[in-house]
């Protein structure tokens, strides 16, 4: 039933651009869970390129060291090392990957679920739906975010660099955007693409089934109501399952990104994300999929 425009201007933004406003309102939120957990971000992709394997065939000694162990010790040495603002480096191309990323996946949801695969008779959404749903709306969140990612990663490996004693290859957020576009083109700022939406859609996929699973086993066969607590305890298990299954393709997608380039903006370590899956199960093993692991948990 249509509303008549003297009425529909009355109502709230909310009603009169539900898509737009749920787009503003998801990048508000993750620009706000962004600042608080960086640190968390920043020390799991420092983990991630620790020991990288490949670094060896250019010759770089840094492939061989690993001046941190685990989680804590990591982020003490970036304290104390660059300094406690440097937890935050890369900060801004993260938020507008989030605003980007979590406006597009909700948007991208929100149309599926209503238009695409619509409730069943009784109005109910089927689990399945959700997880078919979710994941090709991370895929496509991810998918247009990759830019913002790629230049947050690389970003946030310059105080590793400076501390090598390498030059540091940006200036800022938009020297990086610019230098990435004029070196590989509009294709350089997807770089890493694959296992980046690869990683989206397990992410998903693990999170919002095992979100779901976890709620509804506790309501019904423990005294637990539906409330904050059992909310915790489920997103606890779904980043656990979301961790276990996204964390190989964020350590390939991470290395990849930050591989350096030739002139033509080609990767010099690795030509695909296979090749960077085989070079690190065989130069440091398997477990180095899981690199970052405990950070990226506790961020989830």
């Amino acid at each position: 039933m249509s509303v008549p425009e003297d009425e529909e201007r009355l109502l709230p933004l909310a009603q009169r651009w539900p898509r737009a406003s749920k787009f503003l309102l998801s990048g508000c939120a993750a620009t706000v869970a962004e600042l608080a957990t960086f640190p968390l971000d920043l020390t799991k992709t420092r983990l991630q390129m620790q020991g990288e394997a490949a670094l060896a065939r250019l010759g770089d000694s840094a492939g061989d060291s690993a001046p941190y162990r685990g989680m804590v010790r990591t982020a003490l040495g970036i304290v104390q090392e660059e300094g406690f603002l440097k937890l935050w480096q890369g900060v801004t191309p993260a938020i507008y990957r989030h605003v980007v990323y979590s406006g597009g996946r909700m948007v991208t949801y929100e149309h599926l679920r209503e238009v695409v695969f619509g409730k069943s008779e009784d109005k109910h959404y089927p689990l399945w739906k959700s997880v078919i749903g979710g994941m090709m709306a991370g895929v496509v969140g991810q998918f247009l975010a990759n830019p913002t990612d790629l230049v947050k990663v690389q970003m946030q490996m310059e105080g590793k660099r400076k501390l090598e004693g390498k030059p540091l290859r940006f200036r800022g957020v938009h020297h990086a955007f610019a230098k990435i576009l004029s070196e590989g083109g509009i294709r350089g700022l997807w770089a890493g693409w694959v296992p980046n939406i690869q990683r989206a859609a397990l992410v998903n996929m693990g999170d919002l089934t095992t979100y779901d699973t976890v709620k509804h086993y506790l309501v019904l066969n423990t005294p637990l109501e539906d409330n904050i607590m059992t909310h915790g305890l489920s997103s606890l298990c779904s980043g656990l399952v979301a961790s276990i299954l996204g964390t190989p393709a964020d350590v390939i997608k991470s290395r990849i990104m930050n591989q350096p380039r030739d002139k033509q903006g080609r990767g010099l370590l690795y030509k695909s994300s296979t090749d960077c899956l085989i070079q690190a199960v065989q130069g440091e093993g398997f477990m180095s999929l899981y690199k970052g692991f405990l950070p990226s948990w506790l961020r989830m």
